[in-house]
């Protein structure tokens, strides 16, 4: 008996018993389907959060200033002059200034968070605008008080009119309206709809501190983003003489150690979901050694008329092997379908991976093959008197 002999056999065994079908591969579908759903949710999160920190730039550096007391400080001067001087380094950069306020607009009020920021941050950091114009150069050299506010304040405060013009309280001084951000988050609370931009000179005061902590730097290119970030920490060394003083990293670092977690996480949750798929493995196992004892006298008939040990082991192996990758199949096709399904109740994306389907199915075939040795091995060593004999 050849190969396609024995696998015809595995498929007339499947179809007459059904439901003894189903349940021996219902462990395989289980376990493939986890395997399928984990790896295409994570890789769903992974890519949404590859994607936000790419809206940011993946060639922006941030400076994080710690400080070290005295007067020992990064000002907007050094910044800019690290910029100037670096030119085939450095593009652009923005100070970034966070205030705690309270917008009001007549008898409406909202508390939310203000970034006083430069004219540079809208094309650093890919901001889009709905109406009107950001914050420009004029506006922070005159600490002039104007601001763009996000689609949740034209909410809460204008009630969905048009607010570019207008004049808003924030922590009761008067400030024009000059913009208004384009939707990006269904304009919900302490989303990224929910946020003020001023000019840093005034967001400073908004905040009641004189100095900024917090920088970003966009780089030319992000091929050599590792000595672009070398020049700025020699800068800040020389401020302020110690490496504990201040912070430099990039998005692109942050995007490399995102990947890494997830692609770790991704692993530990597989290696947990694979348990299932050893249970399916056990499951087959004992199903094939019933059915072994069930043809005993079949067995018992092929070996008299002539069939070898390795002929009547195949045929077993590969009904095991059958069976589990059928169950495989389904799995994947489950698993891809109750991904999707979960994507959309947790608001997730999903990206099911080609590799993680080859790879389940064909995890899949090897447990089939390898839990149904034992089975096989049982058959293809009866004598065939005693199996003719049985009853």
């Amino acid at each position: 008996m050849n190969f396609k002999q024995s696998f015809k056999l595995a498929i007339k065994s499947l179809r007459s018993s059904k439901m003894r079908a189903f349940l021996t591969m219902l462990g395989i579908i289980i376990g493939v389907a986890s395997v399928i759903v984990l790896v295409s949710l994570m890789n769903g999160l992974s890519n949404d959060m590859t994607a936000r920190f790419e809206n940011m730039g993946t060639n922006t550096i941030t400076i994080n200033i710690m400080g070290r007391g005295g007067n020992r400080a990064l000002a907007i001067e050094d910044v800019e002059d690290l910029v100037t001087d670096n030119p085939d380094q450095f593009d652009k950069y923005s100070p970034l200034v966070n205030a705690s306020i309270t917008a009001k607009y007549e008898t409406n009020s909202v508390d939310t968070t203000a970034k006083g920021v430069n004219e540079y941050y809208e094309e650093m950091q890919n901001v889009q605008l709905a109406q009107g114009r950001f914050i420009q150069y004029i506006d922070s050299a005159r600490r002039q008080k104007v601001c763009v506010i996000g689609t949740y304040l034209v909410e809460e405060l204008f009630e969905g009119k048009n607010p570019v013009g207008e004049s808003v309280k924030i922590n009761g001084s008067s400030y024009k309206i000059v913009g208004v951000l384009e939707e990006t988050a269904d304009s919900a609370e302490s989303s990224d709809d929910d946020i003020v931009y001023v000019p840093y000179p005034t967001a400073t005061r908004l905040a009641g501190t004189a100095s900024i902590s917090t920088y970003y730097i966009s780089a030319v290119s992000t091929d050599h983003i590792e000595e672009t970030m070398a020049i700025i920490e020699n800068k800040l060394y020389s401020i302020f003489g110690s490496e504990n003083a201040y912070r430099v990293s990039s998005m692109s670092a942050m995007i490399e150690q995102i990947n890494e977690m997830t692609g770790s996480i991704a692993l530990v949750l597989v290696g947990i979901a694979g348990i299932s798929l050893v249970v399916g493995g056990i499951g087959i196992m004992n199903i094939m050694l019933v059915s072994v004892t069930e043809r005993t006298r079949e067995i018992g008939i092929r070996k008299s008329l002539g069939a070898k040990r390795k002929d009547i082991m195949r045929q077993f192996i590969i009904e095991a092997a059958t069976t589990s990758s059928v169950g495989g199949v389904f799995g994947i096709l489950f698993g891809i379908a109750m991904a999707y399904l979960a994507g959309s109740l947790m608001d997730m994306s999903v990206a099911p991976s080609v590799n993680a389907v080859v790879i389940a199915f064909s995890v899949s075939v090897a447990i089939g093959m390898i839990f149904g040795y034992f089975p096989a091995n049982k058959a293809a060593k009866m004598n065939p008197i005693d199996a003719l004999r049985y009853d």
